[in-house]
């Protein structure tokens, strides 16, 4: 029997070849594992269209990453954790409403909510709207739930407001609320010395008159000169939409104020009742809040329409009569329903308007 121990060359050799045959292996598997990762962090996500996710607030990593994976927008939770960690995304992740685009990959998906990039909705109110308007307006959206209800007059600040889908829509208008209050406590803290209204919400009650009163910027402070001297000298304020508020809520009639219905005793004609209306009729704009904070310095107690979409001022009842005059004389030239349209007007004017 012949045995031979191998030289130490030809052992070593064949070391040298098992651990390279190793080493190979194992880089061929980290190659193969770092391919994988790479795909799942830059290749295509699995949605197959545009996707929409509603992510809720509070939820944690985790809670997320197993909605993204329902919605089909990830492939695996575990390695949306992880990377949110390695990238710090965890930390500025926002929720809300995504519409995350089909095939996108990981990487986008975090970098989207990293960013914020949400679906952003907004609902706008416009300066003169009731209550009851913006209640509706709410209740019209889709994307808000919950049921709502009116909130008093004057206590909302018209503006455009983002909300998100599945907000409620008692928030909103809670966020209304506040920014009125905001925007009030501010404009009063600033009024003018010496005014007639006595109160901030006596200044909203006035803005709200304003606000319905004119569509021209320019004429508001010079509106609320008229009614702060109204009432200043004690006069009766003569206003149609306070009249036409307490008749109808602040919808349009579709006609103009009629005799009878400037004789309808409301708390609100305010023909018949003297001092200001006891609640606002609209919910009036920053600026409107301004004039009245901020009045044209003015001795005007009487204004007409003068046919451009302003009105005429005037400071004396004479004055104000030939101001009437020549605005019946431009109702005399216009066509004849227009001139029963404005008939009822052409009546409230030869009151004081």
């Amino acid at each position: 029997m012949n045995f031979r121990l191998p030289a130490f060359g030809e052992g070593t050799g064949g070391l040298r070849r098992i651990l390279l045959t190793v080493g190979a292996g194992l880089t061929a598997l980290v190659a193969l594992w770092a391919g994988w990762v790479l795909f799942n962090w830059i290749g295509p996500g699995p949605a197959r269209g545009d996707t929409t996710v509603v992510l809720i607030r509070g939820g944690a990593v985790g809670e997320i990453a197993d909605d993204l994976q329902r919605a089909r927008v990830i492939r695996s939770p575990g390695l949306f954790r992880v990377f949110a960690k390695l990238t710090r995304a965890d930390r500025t992740l926002r929720a809300g409403e995504y519409d995350f685009p089909a095939h996108a990959s990981l990487s986008r998906v975090l970098g989207m909510m990293a960013r914020g990039e949400i679906v952003r909705h907004w609902i706008t109110v416009a300066e003169g709207r009731t209550s009851a308007q913006v209640a509706a307006l709410l209740q019209a959206s889709p994307v808000l739930e919950g049921g709502v209800g009116i909130p008093p007059e004057g206590s909302l600040l018209p503006q455009t407001y983002e909300v998100v889908r599945g907000e409620s829509r008692d928030e909103v208008i809670d966020a209304m609320r506040k920014a009125r209050d905001a925007k009030l406590d501010r404009l009063w803290a600033q009024r003018a010395p010496g005014l007639a209204v006595r109160t901030p919400e006596e200044a909203v009650i006035m803005a709200s008159i304003v606000e319905k009163e004119t569509s021209v910027p320019s004429e508001r402070a010079r509106i609320a000169a008229v009614y702060e001297n109204r009432l200043a000298k004690g006069m009766r304020l003569e206003a149609d939409p306070v009249v036409i508020y307490g008749l109808s809520r602040g919808e349009a009639l579709g006609h103009g104020l009629t005799k009878a219905e400037l004789q309808t005793r409301t708390p609100y004609n305010s023909y018949l009742v003297a001092g200001l209306p006891p609640t606002a009729i609209a919910n009036p704009g920053e600026a409107s809040l301004e004039a009245v904070l901020h009045p044209a310095k003015t001795d005007d107690i009487y204004f007409v329409a003068n046919g451009t979409g302003g009105h005429s001022f005037s400071a004396t009842w004479e004055e104000h009569e030939r101001n009437v005059a020549r605005w019946r004389a431009i109702e005399a030239s216009r066509k004849p329903d227009a001139m029963n349209n404005t008939q009822a007007a052409a009546n409230s004017t030869q009151k004081g308007r």
